[in-house]
């Protein structure tokens, strides 16, 4: 059977320290040996433990008095001259059946200061188990990365200064505002604890040319005159690549055309993808020579009176 380092030695303190001088170290060993700045560390987590189980045994005076009395023996049911201390402070017996839980104020403080909080728990004879907290953070990708996906690697910086890489996957159709729940990968938990979760909130950038609004996109293209007049086609750029689109004679500046299916794919159905809107703006002829401009004024006389109002 391992067995356990003296309290005081842990805590490299005198065994007269005051509460001061104990606290003072164990918050020191605390932000050296926590999961956070050690990740895969798992001699340095058994330090943490270690460290943390010592303060709460000296940072209690009840506890305290009983460990300089009996020494680890009071509090695994092992002490030699009095079978059950516990008998002796608290009034009742049963230091190897009962289980005695102590609120852990002090530690919660000193953990929350340090480390961002989340430490919520309860304390238990010979040890504690808890669950860590959850973090936030942001990421920013490009317009196409929250299109189609993409892999990203993130750097967190924790409260200890340490850094952790961290792969995330951010899934197609993503928008601004919208969070990924990484479970497990936030403040690491304790003694079996489970760990908390990142959240990690997206920004997207934005595409010139192009307008997102929830799973639709819209664009604008320009066409020549002659094409609005006599119909023709228009290449259109989309998310996909570049589409021929069919212009009807007498096309109307400001006219819509939709394009089902060339918008951003559905985050819970990869089988749906909103449309694109196209909006078509008409090229005015510049620069014309004085044979052009001829043509036009007849033209004109030709077709008086035959424009279309646009609302």
């Amino acid at each position: 059977m391992e067995t356990k380092r003296d309290y005081y030695e842990v805590l490299g303190v005198a065994r007269d320290a005051d509460d001061s001088t104990i606290k003072k170290a164990y918050r020191k060993l605390a932000k050296k040996y926590h999961p956070d700045t050690n990740v895969g560390n798992k001699q340095a987590e058994e330090r943490f433990k270690e460290v943390t189980e010592a303060y709460d045994i000296l940072s209690d005076p009840e506890k305290r008095k009983l460990y300089d009395r009996f020494g680890h023996g009071a509090f695994d049911g092992s002490a030699g001259d009095n079978p059950d201390p516990y008998k002796d402070v608290y009034g009742f017996g049963g230091a190897g059946t009962h289980e005695y839980h102590f609120e852990g104020d002090d530690i919660d403080d000193i953990l929350k200061n340090f480390f961002g909080g989340g430490f919520e728990g309860r304390y238990a004879r010979g040890g504690f188990s808890r669950d860590g907290s959850d973090l936030q953070a942001e990421i920013s990708i490009s317009f196409d990365e929250a299109v189609f996906g993409c892999e990203k690697t993130i750097q967190l910086t924790d409260a200890g200064g340490g850094t952790r890489s961290l792969k995330v996957r951010i899934p197609a159709g993503i928008d601004t505002g919208k969070s990924i729940r990484l479970r497990e990968k936030g403040m690491p938990g304790s003694r079996g604890g489970k760990a908390g979760d990142l959240l990690l909130k997206v920004n997207v950038g934005s595409k010139p040319g192009f307008e997102r609004r929830d799973m639709d996109i819209y664009t604008t293209v320009d066409i020549p005159f002659t094409t609005a007049v006599f119909g023709g086609e228009a290449e259109v750029q989309t998310l996909y690549g570049k589409v021929l689109c069919k212009i009807k004679e007498g096309t109307q500046s400001g006219t819509k055309i939709r394009l089902k299916g060339k918008g951003v794919v559905s985050m819970k159905n990869p089988k749906v993808h909103g449309d694109q809107y196209v909006t078509v703006q008409i090229q005015v002829p510049k620069n014309l020579n004085e044979e052009a401009k001829k043509k036009l004024k007849e033209f004109e006389q030709a077709y008086k009176g035959g424009y279309r109002s646009v609302a």
